[in-house]
């Protein structure tokens, strides 16, 4: 049995799997560019099945497609929207820089299932056309930069601001309830001044749900399409309209709100739109590196750490320590976020290597914006759900450290001088007392006075300064 068909194209014929959808243009590509392995999303490759479906309707309103070509590319694009040809899309992504062949390859897929819904045979040019049909009014150089957008756009609104919003519910349900545990502040990584658990917490949603905002900041730029403008941004081999009717219809397809380029020139020259993204999404990798290692800090231990929480055990930590337990999900998180900050300088260099009218780093650009949005939102309700929402605290260990810090001691300066306080400080931490027993034992404060003035909880409170007057006291 024969295993390979013959395709053509303008340089002449080609084997092509028997069984595969793509023609000439994709193996010639297959062939040509064995780099990584790493192919695109197949939310990239759901955006180009919108795109052409998009283009199609909108060349059949043209009158410039005959209806059972336009239905039957119609039809095709769908199921490629659904994701029934994800593996006819075998392209690296290291390949040419306009991503032309995969452009192509959405063509000859696209039009070799429609030849088959008209014919029952896969062929890949009769009668609907890759080129002359599928790409009317259309380049690579409009295409990837719309399907760019769209799929980045796409993977923002349906996975990563759902999992933000998930992430920061969960941290302020989860610091409701610790308004009372008062634990020790730190900075340098050393004791500092007591703060409760829900405050330290309420810093980590506040980051949360700034980073949130932040994202959402850039959409209105990422939804400005660069569909219509063809080769150069002049929109040649297009009728007047088409590139609007198409960002009409790409926005029906997504239930999203898109839009022609107000400057075609400047949409296919440059990615800026998704350089300004990508600084977000590393903001919010910085934020979530923080958090994650505040929550590997805690539960730091069970003996020997910090051990101020315990975070959900989910899988033996090690080959050969029986019972240890790692912070599997914080780490993730790590990796992520380094990740993602790598992510932003591939982008932003690629961005900048735009010559005239058009960048030619597209589809490295693409893979490294979709991954990085992408990753994060997996991360996030990987640390909402198997992270923070099951975090145990242990209040007994927190209180004693509490009471045993020295540092409390600097809550005595207005009272009795930094220098007496200092000497407090000092002693309690060579004799291993705490700071209330040492004031007393060097008669600068009464026992009475002492419990009043060295009192955790209050020091937690905006304006406590031991006299009695501070906020939220008689």
């Amino acid at each position: 049995m024969n295993e390979y068909r013959i395709e053509k194209d303008s340089m002449g014929e080609v084997k092509v799997p028997k069984d595969a959808y793509w023609g000439a243009q994709t193996q010639r590509a297959i062939e040509n560019f064995p780099v990584s392995g790493i192919v695109f999303a197949p939310v990239f490759i759901r955006s180009l099945g919108v795109i052409k479906h998009a283009c199609a309707s909108v060349n059949r309103e043209f009158n410039l497609l005959e209806s059972h070509i336009a239905d039957a590319i119609i039809r095709s694009c769908d199921e490629v929207i659904e994701g029934k040809f994800d593996n006819q899309f075998p392209l690296d992504i290291f390949q040419t820089g306009s991503g032309t062949s995969t452009n192509m390859n959405a063509n000859e897929v696209i039009a070799t299932r429609a030849n088959e819904i008209l014919t029952g045979a896969k062929h890949s040019r009769a009668p609907v056309h890759p080129n002359d049909h599928v790409n009317m009014g259309q380049s690579s150089n409009d295409v990837i930069p719309t399907a760019l957008h769209v799929s980045t756009r796409l993977q923002t609104q349906e996975l990563l601001l759902p999992a933000l919003e998930f992430l920061h519910q969960t941290i302020t349900d989860k610091q409701k309830h610790y308004s009372t545990v008062v634990k020790t502040g730190r900075t340098h990584l050393m004791d500092a001044m007591p703060i409760t658990l829900e405050q330290e917490m309420s810093g980590w949603a506040t980051q949360i749900e700034y980073s949130r905002r932040r994202i959402e900041s850039t959409l209105p730029r990422l939804s400005e399409l660069a569909i219509g403008g063809t080769v150069v941004g002049t929109g040649i081999n297009t009728p007047p309209g088409f590139g609007a009717r198409v960002a009409d219809r790409i926005s029906a397809l997504t239930k999203m709100d898109f839009r022609e380029a107000a400057n075609h020139f400047e949409a296919q020259a440059a990615q800026d739109a998704v350089v300004e993204l990508s600084g977000q999404l590393k903001t919010y990798a910085t934020s979530l590196m923080k958090i994650a290692n505040d929550l590997r800090w805690m539960n730091s231990g069970p003996v020997a750490g910090l051990a101020e929480i315990r975070l959900p055990s989910l899988q033996p930590g090690s080959s050969m320590i029986p019972g240890k337990i790692n912070p599997v999900i914080p780490e993730a998180a790590r990796m992520v976020a380094a990740q993602v900050i790598g992510n932003d300088s591939v982008i932003a260099l690629s961005n900048s290597m735009g010559d005239f009218q058009l960048n030619a780093m597209l589809p490295v650009i693409a893979h490294n914006i979709v991954q990085s949005v992408t990753i994060l939102a997996n991360v996030t309700r990987l640390l909402a759900g198997k992270g923070i929402k099951g975090i145990e605290v242990n209040e007994d260990h927190i209180n004693a450290l509490v009471h045993l810090n020295p540092m409390i001691a600097a809550v005595l300066n207005p009272i009795i001088g930094y220098e007496k306080a200092a000497e407090v400080v000092n002693k309690a931490s060579e004799e291993k007392k705490t700071v209330q027993q040492v004031v007393v034992e060097m008669g600068y404060l009464t026992a009475e006075e002492a419990d009043r003035i060295l009192d955790p909880q209050g020091m937690t409170r905006p304006g406590f300064t031991g006299k009695g007057k501070e906020k939220g006291r008689p």
